[in-house]
């Protein structure tokens, strides 16, 4: 999901003049950035910045017949798009945006635009069909284009869908009637480089004397990270019950341990064994319970997870969203470790107290154990 958002919706930094994030949809005109700029020079010479996008946002009204209903548009530059979608060699990143029916943007069709799939049933639109796209320019006067339907697109907002019209550049320019964008958003090589390199670009000179913003991904993705912030809420109460039941069942099995050879325990005392050594004898036994535990179990989860991926989990549409999908298991070797670990320290936790109880017995005690 973070990655599909990156890459289908906001890219990995925003840049745009200042105040425009909070001010722009008062009066987005006045926010525009120019072309080519010393600014964007450095920023997309910048070591590990893949692409930079001028992005051009409005609203107005789009009519097909007697149908005509309001819009938000995008205007985005589609040879570079064409680019960051072969960056992308996992198709499933780009699931935020998913082209239905038709085709995406192309530069080689300067009149193509594509719009939400919920937008095109309110119109009645299909592909190939023409559409009039009508503003206001930024000098209070109305402008209108014809354009030709590529594609229909859907995304995983519902009201995105039901509004949005995507369009090239060039056309958004023609007809607003203006030059330059509102946004330049950046690709980055690696998603963890994004807060170093957003720091670079606030410190530079370019960026500073331009009077630019600048806005990395997280502080722009509000339903990004809400549902993130609900899933690790989820997986914290997992966690907890999954480690609860693992300190029980554990801890009852070492005690059961402990009960069954209280005789061999003081035999081993009454031979001179110490304490320490009867205590380590079971910590060492719950060590290497934990590591054949959890190895096995890493060992079983990814299996169960290969085979689970291969055949997809359907899911429905949740709230706020028009269209299902189908979900996998995603293996990530961070995860995977963190997962043996929490394993292996439960167990190791759970015999702690068995160990201490089976070193605490009274050697006379234990030796009429079995008797």
């Amino acid at each position: 999901m973070r990655t599909a958002t990156i890459y289908s919706l906001l890219g990995h930094i925003q840049i745009a003049r200042s105040r425009y994030f909070t001010q722009g949809n008062a009066d987005p005109f006045a926010f525009l950035l120019p072309d080519q700029t010393p600014a964007y020079d450095l920023v997309a010479s910048t070591p590990g910045v893949k692409l930079v996008m001028p992005r051009l946002n409005f609203a107005g009204l789009i009519s097909r017949g007697d149908t005509t209903v309001s819009f938000i548009g995008e205007g985005i530059d589609a040879e570079k798009e064409e680019r960051k979608a072969r960056l992308v060699s996992d198709a499933r990143i780009n699931s935020f945006l998913t082209v239905s029916k038709g085709e995406p943007l192309s530069p080689r069709d300067p009149k193509g635009i594509i719009i939400g799939d919920g937008l095109a049933g309110v119109l009645g639109v299909g592909i190939g069909e023409k559409v009039v796209l009508l503003v206001s320019t930024p000098s209070g006067g109305v402008n209108a284009v014809e354009a030709n339907v590529r594609g229909l697109f859907f995304t995983l907002s519902k009201a995105y869908n039901d509004a949005a019209v995507r369009l090239p550049l060039a056309l958004a320019r023609e007809l607003l009637r203006v030059s330059g964008s509102h946004i330049w958003m950046v690709v980055l090589d690696k998603t963890d480089d994004t807060g170093r390199i957003a720091s670079q670009f606030r410190a530079a000179p370019a960026v500073r004397s331009a009077g630019l913003e600048i806005r990395p991904w997280n502080q722009l993705a509000d339903f990004y990270n809400k549902t993130a912030q609900l899933y690790t809420s989820q997986m914290g109460v997992l966690y907890c019950i999954v480690g609860l039941m693992v300190v029980l069942s554990i801890a009852n099995t070492m005690t059961m341990s402990v009960l069954e050879r209280t005789g061999e325990i003081g035999t081993m005392m009454a031979l001179g064994a110490r304490r320490v050594k009867v205590l380590m004898l079971f910590l060492h036994e719950g060590i290497v319970l934990g590591l054949i535990g959890s190895l096995g179990g890493l060992a079983i989860g990814l299996s169960l997870a290969a085979a689970i991926s291969a055949i997809g989990i359907p899911m429905p549409p949740a709230p706020g969203m028009s269209h299902g999908f189908t979900a996998e298991i995603l293996i990530q070797p961070g995860l995977a470790g963190r997962s043996v670990l929490t394993s292996f320290g439960t167990v190791v936790l759970a015999s702690l107290f068995p160990a201490w109880k089976a070193s605490r017995l009274n050697v006379v005690d234990a030796l009429r154990h079995s008797r």
